[in-house]
């Protein structure tokens, strides 16, 4: 049974992250929600794609900012939050993550919606992607990891929050590009209410690990939505489950799997697709390696660094998106006009 080895003091957050899982999982479905889309598309920048990612990700600053604010969520002592930021090996990472997705046409957490829909090399992506993770933080690759983070930067401030009125400019700002984006495209109503349900969902992440079920005598990591960590724990709990218990990370993940499945199923979108070629196969399993290794660099993917990390306004987490970003647009135009680019998946 799969609750039979879990540390019952773990089992709340495990039941947490499996709704929070589950709720993103049918919205990410019904959207297409993933950032590589929005700005590395085969037809570049997707508008519509944006103005969603967009929307949520101002819904989770405001929502996150006013829960800290509150006293809702506690986000002090965060890492995104640190003064001393591992600058290089962030941009490193970053750029390696963002190469990694357009390579395998999708961010994490798309290829979890996709795998869960019947997509077999998102599947094959995960695994690799997952594993490359867990060696990066605790396994082979872990000094490689300790060596390209250890210099540090130490910047003025760790968060925007320091700049007068940023806790408010910072959403008008990104929801006047979302309403610029929505009428420049074919964003339609239903995809934005979802992406606003994504952007609270990441706010009830930070609130709910960080005061609501939070014990002080058995503290568990701060935490919201995210896949690179998540994953990573997801198979070392798969091969180690009597010793290691799950928490919110395989909660998460499962949640997210469920959820996206039986959205599919009931809008009839399950498919089966597997690989076409070998040098499919070769360039989906290096963009996995880069995800993997990227993603534990960057601290975090578009989900744990990008939007969850963003919302708090951590200075880490904005520089890991803007990496992403730029290695995703990078690598496509690098990639524009080679045979192999442009498959038939889903993205």
């Amino acid at each position: 049974m799969l609750l039979d080895h879990i540390n019952p003091a773990l089992n709340v957050q495990l039941l947490f992250g499996l709704l929070l899982g589950l709720i993103f999982g049918v919205a990410a479905q019904i959207t297409r929600f993933c950032l590589r889309r929005a700005v590395a598309g085969d037809a570049g920048i997707d508008r519509g794609a944006l103005a969603v990612w967009l929307f949520a990700l101002a819904v989770a600053v405001t929502a996150v900012q006013w829960a800290s604010a509150t006293g809702l969520a506690a986000l002090d002592g965060h890492r995104f939050l640190a003064r001393d930021v591992p600058v290089a090996g962030i941009l490193l990472g970053a750029l390696m993550f963002g190469a990694g997705m357009v390579l395998t046409r999708g961010c994490a957490s798309r290829l979890t919606v996709l795998a869960a829909s019947g997509n077999l090399r998102a599947l094959t992506v995960l695994v690799v992607f997952g594993l490359t993770a867990h060696a990066m933080m605790k396994g082979a690759l872990a000094p490689l990891r300790t060596a390209l983070s250890e210099p540090s930067l130490a910047l003025p401030a760790g968060t925007l929050t320091a700049l007068p009125g940023a806790v408010v400019i910072i959403p008008l700002i990104l929801l006047a590009a979302v309403v610029w984006l929505a009428r420049k495209s074919e964003a339609g109503f239903t995809h934005m209410m979802l992406a606003a349900v994504i952007g609270l969902v990441v706010a009830a992440g930070w609130v709910g690990t960080s005061t609501l079920l939070m014990d002080d005598f058995d503290p568990t990591p701060v935490q919201s939505l995210a896949m690179t960590q998540p994953w990573g724990e997801t198979f070392f709990w798969i091969v180690a489950a009597t010793a290691i218990p799950a928490g919110f990370g395989p909660g998460l993940v499962a949640g997210i799997l469920l959820g996206a499945f039986l959205s599919a199923f009931a809008r009839g979108e399950l498919q089966l697709a597997s690989f076409e070629t070998p040098q499919q196969t070769l360039r989906y399993g290096a963009g996995a390696v880069l995800m993997g290794a990227g993603g534990v660099l960057a601290g975090g993917c578009t989900l744990g660094a990008g939007l969850s990390g963003v919302a708090t306004l951590g200075m880490a987490a904005i520089l890991g998106l803007a990496g992403i970003v730029i290695g995703a647009m990078a690598t496509r135009q690098m990639l524009i006009g080679r045979a192999g680019f442009k498959t038939t998946a889903r993205a």
